[in-house]
């Protein structure tokens, strides 16, 4: 699904840089995915993509990887 129309960034354009570390604010996501200034109805989505990884991925914490078995 797509988060900015005005600049065609999908969710996992976005949801790529956050797992890379590359962004921990709104303001980092857009400069990431070469977001300029347009209608701001992006915003709010990123902040909800933003607080999602935080909820799944806490400061200091780390993912357990799976174990296959």
């Amino acid at each position: 699904m797509y988060v900015c129309v005005c600049h065609a960034v999908t969710e996992d354009d976005v949801r790529g840089h956050m797992a890379r570390g590359a962004c921990r604010t709104v303001r980092d996501v857009k400069a990431a995915c070469g977001m300029k200034p347009g209608c701001g109805s992006c915003t709010r989505r990123l902040a909800c993509l933003l607080g999602e990884q935080r909820d799944e991925h806490p400061a200091g914490s780390e993912p357990v990887p799976a174990v296959a078995g």
